[in-house]
């Protein structure tokens, strides 16, 4: 199961993304907005990403008008690493090497199409492991300090 969320800015790239999720029959949960009127990017992050915390979705993709403002809200929760990406080597590593649980995308930054790639990637790729796990958990112990 994966979260889904978007401010206004990033409304009409997640449905985007949702019509690509439908088609390849990957199950998902809609935290919302669900239409194109002004919201806030925190108050879309939070219940998404309570979500994967809680174990409800294995993953995040959160939307708004450049990624960036979605990811440093959803990078406050505990147990989340969000990252913000605009290019499929980034969505990609960050998934290798950094465990990401939560991938971040601007819908006026990118369009459609790169965004299904980024998030094909996204969902396929498993963490690597080994000495990444080692800088994973130092980023665990940061939200502890």
């Amino acid at each position: 199961m994966i979260a889904l969320a978007a401010d206004h800015g990033g409304f009409a790239l997640k449905e985007e993304v949702k019509a690509y999720l439908e088609e390849k029959k990957i199950a998902y949960k809609d935290f919302g907005s669900f239409d194109g009127a002004s919201c806030d990017y925190a108050d879309m992050a939070a219940p998404a990403c309570d979500a994967v915390v809680a174990g409800e979705c294995e993953k995040a993709l959160l939307f708004c008008g450049t990624g960036i403002g979605i990811s440093m809200a959803a990078n406050k929760i505990k147990g989340i690493r969000a990252a913000c990406c605009s290019d499929y080597f980034s969505a990609k590593y960050t998934r290798l090497h950094n465990d990401a649980n939560a991938l971040c995308m601007g819908g006026r930054v990118i369009g459609p199409g790169l965004a299904i790639e980024l998030v094909d990637v996204f969902l396929t790729t498993d963490f690597e492991g080994g000495r990444h796990a080692r800088r994973i958990g130092k980023i665990a112990e940061l939200e502890n300090r």
